[in-house]
């Protein structure tokens, strides 16, 4: 099933980096889903390994801290028979001052081919794929984009509910400093969804209906017609101007809960992509329950990241060979 699905991915795919969602067509973020679908069968096995990227370099390069996103991209990477070297900026000569053009380029003298990038600056993966002929893929860049984690996020609700296509989708919490969000708005909106995003106002962008969302006055509002709701990180350590409201006064207003929950569709799925603040985006209650597919998020972004791994090495391939 993998080869045959795989196949005919190849023909349909010709993008060396993967720097976003925005910039992708419908039909490119389908082809992605399909080829994470047939990726995932390989968690399933004994031998959780297919020889699709041997021979291949993957390097983690993080300027920010990171467990789930960069264990998950080892994982996958590893799962395609690459081999991966993890590069900690905070103990690279990132410290001495080397520019992360400087760095793409040694890493890419290395004759490694994928660099798997966190970044603090949005569009700081972009600039370095403008830089380097290898393979660059975003792993998360400021408040721009976190593809691969909206991608698992798609992933999930599918596999769950069958279909992405007039889904009600709502999003709480963090929407300003949210990549997460971003990349989720972009990816669900062309895929048929409909978005409704809640927050205390500080944290709502102006101009966020251009992006084809509703902005919704309270939770419950939010969560009422809800097929699905993806709850995002407080980010307090951006709170620069000490506007946020307190913790608890945030879980007492926009705190996903059982009893919230219970006014809301019986199935309602509920995500977080990590980590969560218990107590004050959700409750335990509502983290561990029955709705929820948080572990299965994490599960899933091994396949995604398995497929976006092998696509940006197959068309960095496929194009050095047609030059």
């Amino acid at each position: 099933m993998v080869t045959g699905v795989i196949r005919w991915i190849i023909m349909n795919w010709n993008r060396k980096d993967l720097l976003g969602l925005e910039e992708l067509s419908k039909e490119e973020l389908e082809y992605i889903l399909d080829t994470a679908e047939s990726f995932k069968e390989v968690s399933t096995r004994e031998i959780k390994k297919v020889p699709a990227l041997r021979g291949k370099t993957v390097v983690n390069l993080f300027y920010e801290p990171s467990t789930r996103t960069r264990v998950s991209f080892e994982v996958a990477a590893k799962r395609l028979s690459a081999d991966v070297i993890n590069i900690a900026t905070e103990t690279s000569s990132v410290k001495k001052g080397e520019t992360l053009i400087d760095t793409g380029r040694n890493i890419q003298a290395l004759k490694a081919d994928i660099i798997v990038m966190r970044h603090n600056y949005s569009g700081a993966a972009v600039m370095l794929a403008r830089h380097v002929d290898i393979s660059v893929v975003n792993a998360g860049d400021g408040w721009h984009e976190h593809p691969t984690q909206a991608l698992l996020d798609i992933f999930t609700l599918k596999e769950k509910l069958g279909r992405i296509e007039g889904l009600k989708v709502a999003i709480i919490g963090d929407i300003a400093h949210s990549r997460v969000a971003r990349s989720n708005i972009w990816g669900l909106k062309k895929l048929g969804a409909q978005l409704t995003v809640c927050a205390p106002k500080i944290l709502i962008p102006p101009g966020i209906e251009e992006m084809g969302v509703k902005v919704a006055g309270s939770i419950d509002e939010a969560l009422h017609h809800a097929d699905a709701v993806n709850v995002l990180r407080m980010q307090f350590e951006r709170d620069e101007l000490a506007a946020f409201p307190k913790q608890l006064e945030y879980f007492k207003e926009f705190g996903i809960t059982k009893e919230r929950l219970s006014k809301a569709k019986k199935d309602i799925v509920v995500m977080h992509p990590g980590p969560i603040n218990r107590g004050v985006e959700m409750s335990s209650e509502v983290a561990d329950g029955a709705n929820s597919v948080i572990l299965e998020q994490v599960t899933n972004g091994i396949a995604v990241r398995m497929a976006v791994l092998f696509l940006v090495a197959q068309a960095r391939d496929s194009n050095a060979n047609s030059n």
